[in-house]
């Protein structure tokens, strides 16, 4: 007799889903393109169209290049509605999961401080400042902040006419893995901050330097660029990574696993449990 085929079965889960699925992409169709207006307009009229910032451009339905002016001044306008652009950590998440492709693009996610001078001596003294000010010792760098807790503030006397401000927000994470000795070691492992754990091993490469501020991107091939001093240049594999809601917290997201957690303990618990009855009912005590 030859066997029928079931259709597909569908279930209920048997475990508590977040109202809040993190999700992440990059901009692209009409939120994209509605994304885009509002942000040339903010150049225009707020930021005087600082060149730093007047780079975007909206071709084949996705919104093309970046730079961290650029992704800084995004979230700014994506906080608004509940939206924030992505750290180093959602970008490691996304290489996990495959959520998306990553390779081929480059995507800016921080700012590293290792010094006061060049490259971008006047922005990386002005960002120091405000870094002392928060209480960190001279010596405690490099400093990682991501780009979605910085803002943009006009600056005539800077260089590209805007520098960055800390947000009341900001983490100042201590990077010692970006210091310039570790420059083209290679990684594969990520850890809490999407920095790699461990060098030497892997086939994705760590670029660092010795001073000044550069940008922290993952670049094209999956490296991880911390080395860059161009913070105004901008190319068209440059991407804008969008993360949703509340969901975009790590905070959620430990939530989730702790309840997986909580009902795996209860599922061995049980098992257990009748493991030791059965056992007692065949060894006739």
């Amino acid at each position: 007799m030859e066997k029928t085929r079931l259709p597909a079965f569908k279930g209920k889960p048997l475990i508590a889903i977040p109202e809040n699925t993190p999700q992440a992409g990059f901009l692209e169709g009409d939120f994209g393109k509605a994304f885009l207006a509002e942000y040339q307009g903010k150049v225009k009229i707020d930021y005087k169209n600082a060149n730093a910032l007047n780079v975007l451009s909206y071709t084949d339905g996705i919104v093309k290049e970046s730079n961290p002016f650029v992704v800084v001044l995004a979230n700014q306008i994506l906080k608004q509605e509940g939206l924030r652009t992505a750290n180093q950590a959602d970008l490691e998440r996304v290489l996990k999961t495959n959520a998306f492709n990553l390779r081929g693009t480059y995507e800016d996610t921080g700012l590293v401080l290792r010094t006061e001078g060049n490259p971008n001596e006047y922005l990386a003294k002005n960002l120091a400042e405000q870094v002392k000010a928060r209480g960190k010792k001279a010596g405690e760098t490099p400093i990682l902040i991501s780009l979605n807790e910085l803002e943009i503030v006009n600056d005539s006397n800077s260089p590209k006419g805007l520098v960055f401000k800390l947000t009341d927000e900001a983490e100042l994470i201590y990077a010692p893995i970006l210091n310039g000795k570790n420059n083209q070691k290679s990684f594969s492992e990520t850890g809490k901050y999407g920095l790699p754990e461990k060098l030497g091993d892997g086939n994705r490469t760590l670029y660092t330097r010795d001073s000044g501020l550069s940008r922290l991107y993952l670049g094209r091939g999956l490296s991880l660029i911390s080395n860059d001093g161009g913070l105004a240049d901008s190319g068209d594999g440059g991407r804008v990574v969008v993360v949703s809601g509340e969901a975009t917290s790590q905070k959620i997201l430990d939530d989730y696993l702790k309840n997986l957690q909580e009902i795996r303990d209860k599922q061995i618990s049980e098992v257990d449990r009748r493991y030791k009855k059965a056992e007692k009912v065949l060894s006739g005590k």
